[in-house]
């Protein structure tokens, strides 16, 4: 019935999903056309339509319409709609043409879980909360009896939390269904009220019904609340209709001793039989709960309100209507809502073949019903997307996505955006052919976000800024820039009102949170030391911070505002390339990676790695430890391949270290309390030349065996640098501090002339990882140019007379062989390549050559933005190997359904 319904309703509501059914409607999440905002729109049964006149109901309706006050939910909007169907008819039961009208109206959508849900999961309330929720209600109860508007239906499925606060749903309903109905509701098989909670006057089927209905409906609430159970329980509707006639309630005390004799002595006095006998309005009930004072003046009494005189005549009355109401309440079938779905944890593992490529520090993505997982896993031509179903073993590779870095899927599940060589695109969940989005500036390893209202947001390249783009195509708009900080990881927010990113200079060590609104292209700092983030239907924003740990936070999505003070959930991530990765889907799944990381402790030692991949370790005798502060450290091997130069992160500081080949004792020289880092050594074997973040910071140089002292070669920030075989040039790569991404660049420095660095490749794209060939007249670096990283050649110093793209499909750490004669690079799927240098007057290289497989234990994340490994003169590959610890780029991916269960508990810890 949902396809019907939307298409009758689709030019003023967009219809979501079914939300679930109560006694008299149905409810469905819904988009306002009108005013772009989410509502609850509820369709009353076929079978209560069938007998009311929908101009009648929309008259009685309005009535309710008017109703303002902070604890009810206001009704938008109400009407009719009339869907087509078939049905057999006539002796040969032939199909015919036929419609029905559907009755609805239209509320806000809550964010948040009703009282019922509340109760199923704690069974009882705090005293204290428990009266707070009763009082809040019985004053808008008071407010609607003021307004002439009895409810008739209060119960817990009917009282909704929004952030503690309590709101009345469906306020008038009944009536406005009483009244249009013209007193045919027997036709329905419905009663209007609900077992538990009806009014004694509502169980005999009074004609009249008063204030003071809904006062006795509030007290067996709240009465729940306090007792864990209703004032009356049976096992049948039947039998509970009989017990509220004829049975008085035990006093609360006798299942709750700490219940207040105030607020014991108030249930009694508004759960009597009589309406007289009762408070006279919702407020004097309140005033009660509130008053420690209050006492009713039969306090002490106690026994069987019926019997002997006791026994009244609307009693009498109701025990010869009991038979009818027996037939409705049985017709209506009333049942308990099912009880919240028990949360799921399990780590999922896949074959090899089939596995996330964790190391890519893109998160696996959940489909917005959970029912699927979406990754990047191993492809021939680099890394792909994967479907891996819930109902499924395996998972199988998505055709047509080889190369692909970033993903998001649709907000029906039905389609994958991705990015793939500075294009986005978008392709079928189920397969088939990608269909280009945009090729406008997009940045390929910075994240992407599908928001529902039918546009995608993405960060140019660089990161300089966030574009937008319908999700069928067409031209993709700025939306966001700025000339100091770098945008990354948008994440939508509800109703297309906006996105959240990380906001913050290179490097990120400050990242901060904000919220972009697309109505006005403005945003705000939301949060400071966080990193992603996903809004929840609890109405908080489930963030990250730079260490990995998960929090959540109150937040207005309509206002974009912070509302409250972050809650942590317990969770600590695995940060992976600097990325602390996880995923939450509409639905409630939570997706993470666990464990690896960047940990503290991890122990290395030094093998060499011959062309084949055979590892022959160097000295077992010798490890040493990295820090999570300590990941950039670097070696570099002599020129005569006797000893190895390497940034260590000791107890005396992060300095520069010499180790003797094979079994040399190590021994420090460096020794500046700052951090030294990343060595290289001078053609002639004698000086080593490091990066320094003291002051002055740049590039200095140290004599190879620590005597004398640093000298500085080069004054200001420097990521890499290195001086030319023939000690005529200074290269340097700098750029990565005080400028946005696409900032780092190449410069160099003619050494006796230049008195700053000259540019040799400055763009709006990344280059590093610098090596020049031993003649000195060519460069390899990595450059993000064509959407995916590459490593590419030029001449030098001369770097605009050309270039040559060496690498494939992805290519990362460029490094010359001893003679100049090959290029090494490692490729996108962690294989050792070698591009040899064919024999000519220009520079040609051969079809590189597949060398073997890096394991990951000789991986670092280093190698993504220089080159942490060195090459012999005889071509074998000196590389660090994890002997101890977790790998850098390890983890477990966790799966978590119906994580929002477990969120709302933490929430309330």
């Amino acid at each position: 019935m949902i396809d019907r319904l939307a298409a009758a309703l689709s030019d003023r509501y967009l219809i979501e999903r079914e939300l679930g059914a109560g006694g008299m409607a149905t409810v469905y999440l819904a988009e306002d056309l009108k005013h772009h905002r989410k509502v609850a729109l509820k369709v009353l049964k076929p079978e209560l339509a069938a007998v009311l006149g929908a101009e009648r109901f929309v008259q009685e309706i309005t009535t309710t319409a008017a109703l303002q006050h902070p604890h009810i939910l206001p009704l938008f909007d109400s009407g009719a709609a009339r869907l087509s169907h078939r049905e057999r008819s006539g002796p040969e039961g032939r199909e015919v043409e036929g419609s029905r009208e559907f009755l609805y109206y239209v509320m806000p959508f809550i964010d948040g879980e009703t009282l019922r849900a509340k109760l199923d999961r704690e069974t009882q309330l705090g005293v204290d909360e428990a009266v707070k929720i009763a009082v809040n209600v019985a004053d808008a109860l008071d407010y609607a009896h003021r307004h002439g508007v009895v409810h008739r239906d209060i119960k817990p499925e009917n009282i909704l939390l929004h952030e503690g606060r309590p709101m009345v749903a469906d306020f008038g309903i009944a009536l406005a269904v009483s009244a249009a109905a013209g007193g045919r509701m027997t036709e329905t098989g419905l009663s209007l009220g609900t077992p538990h909670y009806m009014s004694p006057e509502q169980a005999t089927a009074e004609k009249e019904i008063s204030g003071r209905s809904d006062v006795y409906s509030l007290a067996s609430v709240l009465y729940e609340m306090l007792a864990g159970q209703p004032p009356h329980l049976g096992g049948s509707a039947q039998q509970i209709i009989m017990k509220i006639i004829a049975e008085q309630p035990a006093p609360v005390t006798q299942l709750r001793k700490s219940v207040p004799r105030n607020v014991a002595a108030a249930l009694t006095k508004a759960l009597e039989k009589l309406p007289a006998d009762r408070f006279e309005s919702a407020k004097a009930f309140a005033e009660a709960l509130e008053s420690e004072g209050f006492r009713t003046s039969g306090e002490a009494a106690s026994g069987a309100w019926i019997g002997g005189a006791g026994v009244s005549r609307r009693a009498v009355v109701g025990v010869v209507a009991l038979g009818v109401l027996l037939l409705l309440a049985t017709a209506w079938g009333w049942l308990r809502p099912a009880p919240a779905p028990p949360v799921i944890r399990y780590g999922l593992a896949l074959p090899a073949g089939e596995a996330p490529v964790i190391a890519t520090g893109t998160p696996a993505t959940p489909a917005p019903d959970g029912s699927y997982l979406i990754y990047l896993g191993p492809g021939d031509g680099g890394n792909q997307l994967w479907l891996k179903r819930r109902d499924s073993y395996s998972a199988v590779p998505i055709p047509g996505t080889a190369g692909a870095m970033n993903f998001t899927i649709s907000p029906d599940g039905e389609w994958i955006a991705f990015i793939i060589d500075g294009r986005l695109n978008k392709i079928p969940v189920g397969g088939g052919s990608a269909v280009l989005l945009s090729s406008t500036d997009v940045g390929s390893q910075f994240g992407v976000t599908w928001l529902d209202d039918g546009t995608i947001v993405y960060p140019m390249r660089g990161a300089k800024g966030l574009m937008r783009v319908s999700a069928e195509g067409g031209t993709a708009t700025p939306v966001w820039q700025s000339d100091s900080l770098i945008a990354m990881l948008p994440s939508a927010l509800p109703g297309g009102r906006g996105v959240t990113f990380l906001a913050c200079l290179p490097g990120c060590v400050d990242g901060q949170l904000w919220g972009l609104d697309l109505a006005t292209d403005s945003a705000r700092l939301l949060l400071r030391d966080a990193f992603e983030a996903f809004y929840v239907p609890t109405g908080h924003l489930v963030y990250s911070n730079l260490a990995g740990a998960l929090f959540a936070v109150p937040f207005d999505p309509r206002s974009l505002e912070v509302t409250g003070a972050p809650v942590p959930l317990g969770e600590q991530l695995a940060i992976i390339l600097g990325n602390q990765l996880f995923r939450v889907s509409a639905s409630g799944t939570l997706v993470m990676v666990v464990g690896g990381g960047d940990v503290v402790g991890r122990s290395f030692d030094m093998v060499w790695v011959d062309r084949t991949g055979r590892e022959t370790p160097i000295d077992t005798s010798w490890t040493f430890r990295l820090t999570a502060t300590a990941n950039n450290h670097g070696w570099a091997l002599s020129p005569d391949g006797s000893r190895l130069a390497v940034g260590l992160s000791a107890g005396a500081g992060d300095d520069i270290w010499v180790k003797p080949l094979p079994t040399g004792a190590p021994y420090r020289v460096t020794f500046d309390p700052f951090p030294d880092s990343r060595p290289r050594w001078r053609s002639d074997g004698r000086f080593i030349t490091f990066r320094a973040d003291r002051t002055p910071a740049g590039l200095y140089q140290r004599h190879a065996d620590g005597a004398g002292t640093d000298s500085l070669l080069m004054a200001g920030i420097v990521d890499e640098g290195l001086v030319t075989a023939d000690n005529r040039w200074i290269v340097l790569r700098q750029g990565s501090v005080g400028q946005v991404a696409g900032g780092r660049n190449l410069t160099a420095i003619l050494i006796g002339s230049d008195t700053a660095p000259r540019p040799l490749l400055v763009t709006e794209f990344d280059e590093m990882a610098v090596s020049v060939s031993p003649d000195g007249r060519w460069i390899a670096y990595q450059s993000d140019e064509t959407g995916r990283v590459e490593v590419f050649v030029r001449p030098f110093p001369d770097t605009d007379a050309g270039k040559r793209q060496v690498s494939s499909g992805g290519g990362f750490a460029p490094l010359w062989s001893r003679d100049g004669t090959e290029l090494f690079y490692l490729g996108s799927d962690s294989t050792m390549m070698a591009a040899r240098v064919e024999p000519g007057e220009s520079l040609q290289f051969s079809t590189p050559e597949a060398l073997f497989a890096v394991r990951p234990e000789l991986l670092s994340a280093e190698y993504l933005y220089y080159t942490p490994w060195d090459v012999a003169a005889d071509g074998r590959f000196i590389m660090a190997r994890l002997v101890s610890g977790e790998l850098n780029q390890g983890g477990t991916l966790v799966v978590v359904e119906n994580w929002f269960e477990e969120l709302k508990a933490k929430l309330r810890q």
